[in-house]
């Protein structure tokens, strides 16, 4: 780094955990980041929605702050993004792009829903927008995926991409708690929003799922084309009933790759075997596991959330655009030259495990074995668990798992189940991946 480099000037958009984490990286690292660089950092304001509140950043002269972001944006060579949601932050980033000024965001839900919109936006102002830390936090996996895997075929990715399920499901697998009142612990930990629902239904991993699915298979894939769903309707009969056929209850994202016909991206919770890497992972930690032609399967794993983890993601894009600013370069923009369709989820294939609550009599097995046949679904295993006999009636459980078949197949089982007169009830249904 020569000595009289003009230092590279740097906006700050957020002043919550991630922000404040950001800021003291470039103040205490400030003359590492300088020689990682090739040129200061110089951080030129912050823009956070009240300045005058007390006690927001002691350590940092209130001339720095300001409520203006989308005019901070446009004074500054690089502007990272922090703020979360759609706007102000897509008007901020889109000024930033207007001035010249290259963006590092965090902001899954923005580049989830308004993504392709950003990235052309950059390309014609010829600048950059890096995003490392909206999908994994701390984990490096977006840039593994855009350059150290360039040259092989990524045709799967399984993802446990938000700590805040993971860590309910955990509890629930290890405690024995309900799902509210784990949930409420987490809550009380900072693990859980006040308004859990981005979280627990899906909303944030579907986010993430676009995200690496757009940059594994070479295709924009938008967030309302993942399928989705949550995890609040498990309970611990679900979580007992995986753990007596082996498995774990991770709430997964999985992008697949289906040759040349398109790509199939969704959300919602699975039986993952113990064997499986993903299995392990435990508490808010987040991994996603990379299968590829080549390489074979890669996993990625280290804390997905969090102000001082995720700092350090948004601090690495920001000295690596900051390296390419001073060389004239441009790092891997998107890539979307393969434009495969997005698939439905219903031709996804993957396995079911069914709990039916039966009649304990002879051909209730019978019965049910029909209902498969008819769609072509065919059974797996079959374990058969007595009940007490209650109120008269002799009932029983019946757990069923199957081969795998396209999800309408397996849709369409599960309907006729419910009308299958020895079936009492479907009293669970979840799928079964990694296998």
């Amino acid at each position: 780094m020569s000595s009289s480099q003009a230092p590279i000037r740097v906006a700050v958009l957020g002043c919550g955990t991630v922000g404040r984490q950001v800021i003291r990286l470039l103040q205490e690292s400030a003359s590492d980041l300088a020689w990682r660089a090739g040129a200061p950092l110089e951080l030129v304001g912050v823009a956070v929605k009240d300045p005058a509140e007390t006690g927001l950043w002691q350590e940092l002269d209130p001339a720095y702050l300001t409520d203006d972001a989308t005019g901070l944006a446009r004074q500054a060579d690089i502007v990272v993004e922090l703020i979360g949601g759609i706007e102000p932050a897509r008007s901020a980033i889109l000024a930033a792009f207007e001035a010249g000024a290259s963006v590092v965001t965090a902001n899954k839900a923005l580049l989830g829903s308004h993504g392709p919109e950003l990235y052309d936006a950059a390309r014609s102002a010829g600048v950059e927008i890096y995003f490392e830390a909206a999908v994994g936090g701390a984990i490096p996996i977006l840039r593994p995926i855009r350059e150290s895997l360039a040259g092989d075929t990524i045709t799967r990715i399984l993802g446990i991409v938000n700590g805040t399920t993971n860590y309910v499901l955990d509890r629930m697998t290890t405690e024995g708690l309900g799902f509210a009142e784990v949930l409420r612990q987490a809550q009380e930990l900072g693990y859980a929003e006040a308004d859990p629902t981005a979280d627990v239904e899906g909303f944030d991993a579907a986010s993430k799922a676009a995200i690496l699915a757009s940059s594994a298979f070479h295709t924009r894939v938008p967030v309302d084309a993942v399928s989705r769903q949550g995890i609040s309707h498990l309970t611990l009969d679900d979580i007992v009933a995986a753990r007596a056929t082996g498995h774990v209850v991770k709430l997964l994202a999985i992008a697949e790759r289906r040759g040349s016909e398109g790509v199939i991206v969704r959300v919602h919770p699975a039986l993952v075997p113990r064997k499986h890497p993903l299995a392990s992972v435990r508490g808010v930690f987040n991994a996603i596991y990379v299968e590829a032609e080549a390489a074979g399967e890669l996993m990625f794993y280290g804390r997905g959330a969090g102000g001082r983890p995720t700092s350090s993601a948004v601090v690495g894009d920001l000295v690596t655009v900051a390296r390419h600013r001073l060389t004239g370069g441009l790092g891997p923009g998107e890539s979307v030259y393969l434009g495969l369709p997005v698939l439905p989820a219903g031709q996804a294939v993957t396995r079911l495990q069914i709990r039916l609550l039966v009649r304990d009599q002879p051909g209730v097995l019978a019965g049910v074995s029909k209902v498969f046949a008819s769609h072509a679904v065919s059974i797996e295993t079959v374990r058969q668990t007595a009940g007490d006999g209650a109120n008269g009636v002799d009932l029983a459980t019946l757990t069923v798992v199957t081969h795998k078949a396209p999800e309408t197949a397996l849709g369409r089982v599960v309907a006729d189940l419910s009308d299958e007169a020895t079936v009492v009830a479907v009293a669970g249904v979840i799928r079964v991946e990694g296998e």
